[in-house]
């Protein structure tokens, strides 16, 4: 007897929680379908939203542009590179590579 009454005074609570926690399912659902990240179907596997054409092309555009200035800082770096060398090397040695480079030119 007392094992039912124990059952049935926790029925509600029982019933809040799982309420609860199907709302709360329900809510970070929307939040991921709200930002755009991909959905899990009932089996783990990735259901993606649908992308409008005009995000993808937004991203295509900047991923292009994103390698465009990945080259450019990649050639920004060798030239301060080159301009570290020259202010921290010698006076001789560099007269003597620039001399080389010259006579190099020169010959080619």
């Amino acid at each position: 007897m007392e094992k039912m009454m124990f059952i049935r005074d926790m029925a509600p609570v029982i019933a809040i929680l799982g309420v609860m926690g199907i709302g709360g399912w329900i809510f970070t659902t929307w939040l991921r379908v709200r930002h755009g990240y991909p959905l899990e179907g009932s089996w783990g596997q990735q259901i993606k939203p649908v992308v409008p054409t005009e995000t993808a092309e937004r991203l295509r555009m900047l991923a292009t542009d994103n390698a465009r200035l990945s080259a450019e800082v990649a050639s920004l770096k060798d030239r301060i590179a080159v301009l570290e060398r020259i202010a921290t090397d010698q006076p001789a040695r560099l007269a003597s590579e620039i001399d080389a480079l010259r006579t190099e030119r020169a010959v080619n």
